[in-house]
């Protein structure tokens, strides 16, 4: 049972709570009636300065253009399910073909660049590249440093010919590596996360 002065108390809270709510909807409708926050018109008083008119070259009907800077290569095919969608600027290819023939393998490789300023890069089909473990034992890498090439396992170091090389298993029967010249080592991780191949086999 509960005592008579209990429920008096709670008619006078009730009370309170529904002023409460109509002084807060009312300063609310206030709010927004006021026009507070939208964008207005600059005054006549004001010191707003439109932005001068764009100057159109005579014969168009368009601003001159500023000079753009030439386009980055967008796609470097390594073979025909294997390419890069980044390469530093200026290299162009110089070989490339398909790997030499051997038991379990099929792929193709190709490099970019002069003598002094390079990219390699080859993919690897088949049995050598049934797991990481295996495609690991294929691969010389020099210094060891196991990492990731967009989350796939990797070992990143030096290349017995010289220069630095990353290898990657790109999915179970694809592995790849790929050597950049030591002037190009800062690129290497760029480079070897832009590959791409098709999605299932």
């Amino acid at each position: 049972m509960i005592p008579e002065g209990h429920a008096g108390g709670q008619g006078w809270r009730a009370l309170l709570a529904g002023l409460a709510f109509a002084v807060t909807a009312l300063a609310i409708y206030t709010l927004f009636q006021s026009g507070f926050g939208r964008p207005h018109p600059p005054s006549a008083g004001s010191s707003y300065v439109p932005a001068p008119p764009l100057k159109v070259t005579p014969g168009t009907s368009r601003p001159a253009a500023a000079a753009a800077a030439p386009p980055e290569p967008l796609l470097a095919v390594v073979s025909d399910d294997f390419w890069l969608t980044y390469l530093p600027r200026g290299l162009e290819r110089s070989g490339g073909g398909a790997v030499a023939p051997e038991t379990g393998v099929e792929g193709g490789w190709a490099r970019y660049g002069t003598p002094g300023r390079y990219v390699e890069v080859e993919v690897e089909h088949g049995t050598v590249a049934a797991d990481w473990d295996a495609y690991r034992a294929r691969i010389t890498v020099l210094d060891a440093r196991e990492t990731t090439v967009r989350g796939r396992p990797a070992v990143v170091g030096r290349h017995p010919r010289g220069g630095k090389v990353i290898a990657w298993l790109e999915r179970p029967g694809t592995g790849a590596w790929v050597r950049v010249s030591d002037s190009l080592g800062g690129e290497l991780l760029a480079i070897a996360a832009s590959a791409r191949a098709p999605v299932g086999d």
